[in-house]
């Protein structure tokens, strides 16, 4: 089974040379090549090895002092404050690369859960599979929008063009035949060939597949799947870029910090070194941006499980503080599962019952439908099957619907009809026309808007047809006109349809709401986020359906004629008082786009078809549909729905909004506790009294809470009344004046109480080292305290499931109480860091001051939310 040069053989010998057939291949035959093949894949980037990443995590301004102050304190064999210093250097390294390793893993399996599919005849039936299960002789089906998933010999095409660029660099699109070229012709003149990767842009297309693989032409040239994407965003990048800076000036601080006390302060320099360490360790927020990033990621994999895909990661951030989603109607808003509920012929009006797509069902009253059934099924290119115990479409949902129609109205089939020619569904023409011969002669059915198709119709009254397609439609029911012309050529001439067609009659489809999707537009509007709907259908099916799910404005509607007599500013004055738009098309949805964000608003745009990608891409948050998107649409988007169900949207938007909190709380909690700890040190110096705490035991509460408290923050659920927040302005600042006032608050307690602590020790007549590992103590449990507190940043922390916290909270406030504990009470460990047992009631004290802390910055917070709500 070998073929050579498919571009410039006939269609006839391709088939023959591959053993396949136009109806194409057997299931089992396509699973013997499969195996004999391999799967369609291209091999993968290789990424960085468990010892690269490592190493990276070496590649820090702070480990690279770290490791310079454990060589200075090895020269002045200091060998215990060597030894902890080093301790703090791989354990930093250690929880960076398993952060790291989880964050990829977590990109890795959302890549894919984005694994292309692709519509295949098999058994000669259509079925639709993972682009990795196809094989050489498959015989695939594809139309605008599509990723080509491997290199294809033509054998039908109509109006078709593809996107080459990514293989001959051509930025024009390049039409595409069925005949046969010269076999010398260059890749970029193959035009009887579609090459895996490259994108349809225009037409449909049945194609043969010749290569797979490493063996098609984009694997040849060594084209690599893109490698997993870096887990940042911009506002994790603005934090890193920060903390880069904050810790040059700590450094900076630290060595002048350093000058003054071996100058000024006449301390002894090895002692003051290490003091100078350890505050510098104290302040340098090293494991904030790694904790941002474990929170990222575990809001990636949280969207995932509720069926929200995020392809580019800012768009966690932008999700979150969307202000507006403008959504499609068919398939989001409704079940995606229509069904043909109502018919009006010139010889009167008739109801269909039945769900679904299965053919059971009544016409009432009795009549002759068999015409515009056959119109119905003819004019089609979807295919339903009876799989799992129940009717399902391969295809468009809508021409399934018309399928189970056909069958409930008539007993004939279209398996004595074959297609001739057609002209594809398209927006800017808005029909489809079919050529087909039987025994009946040659015909053509046309299917389409009503407003396009009535005025191709020679033999009626377009205006009083319109008059009742409106009247169908105020009812919720999305109508098609549907006509046919007796033909005698074997090729459809468009210009002869125009006023030549002969009616037939009109189908009125349902859709009903998702229930769902009704309680998750209610949540939205909660949540101060306007919902609009922006569709094709007619205005009255618009405005029924917006009706059903609770839109704020269902009853003035805009059609996409009322939008074109509108200049932009005009329509960014219209279009905040507007939420339904119909008869659109995906230029309008661009249009809207822009001018809702000349209003300030951040906007979240749903599209699935090739020409939604601008809207998408100027969309703050572009949202695909997975399952009946196109390729094109998906690559635009920095969201793919699983389900294209709108409650995953908001969904989407809640946990966009958590990721944002959490990462907020990390900083917020971060931020306050560095500064206490290294002021606490420097103010000591400064004003010359004894160290609170010692540098080795500095550099021990770093190495145990920094990076583990932080940790726990990036697992906090979504808060209660999460969706009762207005979004967030667009612009709005991470460090806020509200931040930064924390963290001077927070700051100034914990002076307060480590000193305080430290005081009342030494006035009690403890000794020096006591009363340091006090202060010690007492700086863990403000820490700890401080972290039950960020948790509810938005609501009070004083009631019992704040206080019961997560499981990760418990596990991480357990395992640094038990360390605390070792290092005051096993003689061992007291060694190493210069502690001493603390007495019971000076612990209850410990415990009970930072008790007290908790109170003051929780009723500091519920003023500040009193004041500000």
């Amino acid at each position: 089974m070998r073929l050579t040069g498919p571009h410039s053989q006939p269609v006839e010998v391709c088939l023959a040379a591959l053993d396949s057939r136009t109806d194409g291949l057997t299931r089992a035959e396509a699973a013997r090549r499969l195996a004999q093949h391999g799967p369609n894949r291209l091999p993968e980037a290789r990424g960085r090895g468990p010892l690269r990443r490592l190493l990276a995590q070496f590649h820090n301004v702070l480990i690279y002092v770290l490791l310079a102050a454990a060589v200075v304190t090895g020269v002045l064999q200091q060998w215990v404050d060597t030894g902890v210093i080093l301790a703090v250097v791989l354990a930093n390294a250690v929880i960076g690369f398993l952060q790291e390793g989880k964050a990829e893993a977590a990109m890795a399996a959302i890549r894919g859960m984005l694994a292309p599919r692709a519509a295949v005849l098999r058994d000669d039936a259509r079925v639709t599979v993972d682009g990795a299960d196809l094989v050489p002789g498959d015989i695939v089906l594809l139309e605008a929008g599509d990723r080509v998933p491997a290199d294809l010999r033509i054998l039908e095409a109509r109006g078709l063009a593809a996107q080459e660029a990514i293989l001959t660099g051509e930025s024009v699109p390049v039409e595409k035949a069925s005949a046969p070229v010269a076999p010398e012709a260059l890749l970029g003149d193959r035009r009887s060939m579609l090459w895996s990767g490259t994108l349809v842009t225009q037409g449909t297309a049945r194609g043969l597949v010749v290569a797979t693989g490493p063996a098609t032409e984009i694997g040849r040239i060594g084209g690599l799947l893109a490698g997993v994407e870096q887990v940042t965003t911009p506002l994790v990048a603005q934090m890193d870029h920060f903390a880069r800076w904050l810790s040059f000036l700590i450094l900076l601080a630290a060595a002048l910090l350093l000058a003054y006390g071996y100058y000024v302060g006449h301390h002894n320099f090895s002692e003051m070194f290490m003091v100078v360490v350890g505050v510098a360790v104290a302040a340098i927020p090293e494991g904030l941006p790694a904790v941002m990033t474990i929170t990222l990621a575990i809001g990636v994999q949280a969207m995932a499980r509720r069926n929200a895909i995020v392809r580019r990661l800012p768009a966690i951030e932008a999700i979150g503080s969307v202000s507006v989603i403008c959504t499609d109607k068919t398939g989001t808003l409704t079940r995606n599962e229509m069904v043909v509920a109502a018919a009006e012929t010139p010889e009167g009006t008739f109801e269909i019952t039945g769900e679904g797509y299965g053919p059971e069902g009544q016409v009432a009253p009795e009549g002759d439908l068999s015409r515009l059934a056959r119109a119905a099924e003819l004019c089609n290119d979807a295919a339903i099957v009876y799989r799992d115990g129940q009717w399902k479409v391969e295809g468009d949902p809508m021409e399934g619907a018309l399928l189970a129609f056909a069958r409930k109205a008539t007993s004939d089939s279209r398996a004595g009809a074959g297609r001739l020619d057609a002209i594809p569904f398209d927006s800017r023409h808005r029909f489809m026309a079919v050529l087909t011969e039987s025994g009946d002669g040659r015909v053509i059915h046309v299917k389409g808007a009503p407003e396009r198709v009535l005025h191709m119709c020679g033999d009626i009254d377009p205006a009083k047809w319109l008059g009742r397609a409106d009247a169908m439609a105020s009812h919720g029911l999305r109508v098609l006109a549907l006509a046919e012309q007796r033909q005698t050529g074997d090729r459809i001439d468009p210009v002869a349809l125009e006023a030549g067609l002969n009616f037939l009659g009109l189908v009125g489809l349902i859709d009903p709401p998702r229930l769902e999707a009704i309680a998750a537009v209610a949540e939205c509007r909660a949540a101060g986020i306007r919902v609009k709907m922006i569709t094709g259908d007619h205005a009255g099916t618009a405005a029924a359906i917006a009706t059903q799910i609770g839109l704020e404005n269902p009853g003035r509607v805009l059609t996409g004629a009322d939008l074109d007599k509108l200049d932009d500013a005009q329509l960014a004055l219209n279009v905040t008082g507007v939420d339904v738009f119909a008869r659109t098309s995906p230029e309008h949805k661009l249009r809207l786009v822009t001018a809702l964000q000349l209003n300030g608003l951040l906007v979240a745009m749903t599209g699935d078809g090739v020409n939604d990608a601008p809207a998408l891409k100027r969309a703050d948050a572009g949202i695909a549909m997975g399952l009946k998107g196109s390729e094109a649409a998906k690559e635009a988007a920095d969201l793919v729905l699983a389900d294209d169900n709108f409650a995953t949207i908001a969904a989407a938007v809640r946990e966009g909004r958590t990721v944002y909190d959490n990462l907020k709380k990390v900083i917020s909690w971060t931020l306050p506790t560095n500064a206490g700890e290294s002021l606490t040190v420097v103010l000591a110096l400064l004003a010359g009294l004894a160290l609170p705490v010692t540098a080795v035991q500095i550099l021990w509460i770093n190495l145990i809470t920094s990076t583990t408290l932080g940790i726990a923050l990036a697992f906090e659920p979504t808060e209660a009344g999460t969706m009762a927040r207005p979004p967030r302005p667009r612009n709005a600042p991470i460090l806020s004046g509200g931040l930064v006032w924390h963290v001077v608050l927070v700051a100034l307690l914990f002076l307060a109480a480590t000193f305080g602590i430290f005081t009342y020790a030494i006035d009690r007549g403890h000794s020096l080292e006591l009363a340091q590992t006090m202060a010690m103590n007492m700086l863990v449990v403000l820490e700890i305290f401080h972290l039950f507190f960020i948790r509810n940043i938005h609501s009070t922390s004083l009631t019992w499931a704040a206080a019961r916290g997560t499981k990760v909270v418990w596990i991480v406030v357990i395992a640094i109480t038990a360390a605390q504990f070792s290092v005051t009470y096993l003689p061992p460990l007291q060694a190493i860091l210069g502690t001493r047992p603390v007495p019971v009631l000076d612990g209850l004290l410990i415990v009970g001051v930072g008790a007290a802390f908790f109170a003051l910055v929780e009723i500091e917070k519920q003023i500040r939310l009193a004041l500000t709500r």
